[in-house]
């Protein structure tokens, strides 16, 4: 089984706890981790045949939907709407989101923060018209916050923990009220198909070390923080926010995730209309 991860979350513990190896290895399935920066290329990865499941954010399945990607929607964790938010510099006189009309906003493209933005600047009475928008990966996005060459920087945890103690950043919306900033556990359709008592176990085990993780923050931080370049109270305020504990995949989920593919589509940012349900 080939696993995608991203620099921070639950297969990060995952990962470094090594129970899914142990799990595994009776029914002669070795585990590979293969990195990437964000959902959207983590999806790419997918595509290519490079990984067989991995977990991103509530947007870039939309985007890898609308591409072709071929996988499955497998679980997912309780919302986590405080995980995300749009953020300023400290002397920025940028106070609300309505103030970022005209202004330069910097975010990882098809990733879960790129709904956020949809939505705030909607609830603002804007339109993504009335911004800049600048695609980045989070850190390119963080070098052109710190230099000032973006007004704005939309981000996720724990990028946006780090954002906000080390350079004092200041949070003009999150996704309270917005989004519901969830986490999806994907898998290649025809792997899914091939491998469910697999696929079975690794939620299974993601499970476990997430119930364990919820009640051991600073034990957890403490074991991240080497990993993922980041000091253990950074990461504790990043996982005090977090969701814990895998969901199966509900009409109400299918539902909500077709809600986002309609609002890209809608705004032609995905080619025509898609069916999140062929995804289940």
């Amino acid at each position: 089984m080939r696993i995608g991860f991203q620099k921070y979350g639950n297969f990060v513990v995952l990962k470094a706890r090594g129970t899914l190896e142990k799990r595994l290895a009776s029914q002669g399935v070795t585990v590979q981790w293969l990195e990437f920066p964000a959902g959207p290329q983590l999806l790419e990865g997918l595509n290519a045949g490079a990984i067989d499941v991995g977990t991103v954010g509530e947007t870039p399945p939309i985007f890898a939907q609308a591409g072709g990607v071929d996988f499955v929607y497998i679980g997912n964790e309780p919302p986590a709407p405080q995980g995300e938010a749009i953020v300023v510099l400290p002397d920025s006189p940028i106070r609300t989101v309505a103030q970022l009309r005209g202004k330069k906003v910097a975010f990882n493209k098809g990733s879960n923060v790129h709904y956020l933005l949809v939505k705030a600047l909607e609830h603002a009475g804007l339109t993504y018209a009335d911004i800049q928008p600048i695609y980045l990966t989070p850190a390119d996005a963080r070098a052109a916050f710190v230099q000032r060459s973006v007004d704005a920087w939309v981000i996720w945890d724990p990028y946006l923990a780090a954002a906000e103690r080390q350079l004092g950043a200041r949070a003009i919306a999150n996704g309270d009220g917005l989004v519901r900033n969830t986490q999806y556990y994907l898998a290649a359709r025809k792997y899914a198909a091939a491998h469910p008592q697999v696929v079975r176990a690794l939620l299974d085990e993601v499970d476990a070390v997430d119930r364990w993780a919820r009640d051991h923050v600073p034990e957890v931080a403490a074991q991240l923080s080497p990993l993922v370049g980041l000091d253990a109270p950074t990461l504790e305020v990043a996982l005090k926010r977090a969701g814990y504990g895998v969901q199966p995949i509900t009409d109400a989920t299918v539902a909500y995730q077709q809600s986002i593919a309609d609002a890209f589509s809608t705004l032609k940012l995905i080619p025509g209309k898609l069916s999140v349900a062929s995804a289940r």
